[in-house]
């Protein structure tokens, strides 16, 4: 089948209409805890996250706060969301930085947040359209599986596939089409066992039938 932007708008449009209500899954309070809860979100379900930033936050819920915490004392408060040590290491040198140099407000500046520690394009990204927001996409995993399964966006690497959809959407709907993949990769378009028979997309969707890759 060859992906035109035909089909491309028709399939963003269903999305659109089958999720419109999409939203973060992430409990937060401010563009701080967001970032957080994003940075410990790697390999790590939206739910066990929520857990674990609702246990730490009543314990140290600024930059200064758990800035002051030990390595050891935050592996033990985020031990069970996965790649605790590195999460740890991490999330304290970003703390000391936000503390330190920008007044305990995270930055708004996408080139600045980049360069903390932990923080990739993924968790920029989704900082800058949920706690700012400005048009953006993050590519998760599911992002990357649904994108490429349609072809909205076909690339082997999260940049390319974020370049890609970039081109394919509109730049208003950046920020809620990046709902839009995350709930359909959750719900239907799963990394295995896909249900293309229960997908409304299936009719224009290249990869019908398809085994799970990508």
């Amino acid at each position: 089948m060859r992906i035109t932007k035909k089909i491309k708008a028709e399939q963003l449009s269903i999305l659109g209409e089958i999720y419109k209500d999409a939203k973060p899954a992430l409990v937060f309070r401010n563009p701080f805890e967001l970032l957080i809860a994003v940075i410990l979100s790697a390999q790590c379900t939206d739910k066990r996250v929520n857990v674990v930033t609702e246990r730490l936050f009543k314990k140290a819920a600024t930059a200064a706060e758990i800035a002051a915490m030990s390595q050891p004392e935050l592996e033990g408060e985020i031990h069970d969301c996965g790649l605790f040590r590195a999460k740890a290491k991490n999330i304290l040198a970003t703390c000391r930085i936000i503390a330190d140099e920008y007044g305990g407000e995270v930055p708004e500046d996408y080139d600045v947040l980049v360069k903390l520690p932990g923080v990739g394009r993924k968790t920029a990204n989704v900082v800058t359209s949920i706690a700012f927001n400005r048009p953006a996409i993050a590519v998760d995993t599911h992002v990357f599986r649904v994108a490429n399964r349609l072809k909205l966006a076909a690339g082997d690497t999260p940049l390319q596939v974020e370049e890609g959809l970039m081109k394919s959407i509109p730049r208003e709907n950046w920020s809620r089409a990046h709902h839009w993949l995350i709930y359909h990769g959750r719900q239907l378009c799963r990394a295995r066992g896909p249900l293309c028979s229960k997908c409304p997309l299936s009719e224009i969707c290249p990869s019908k039938g398809c085994d799970g890759a990508k």
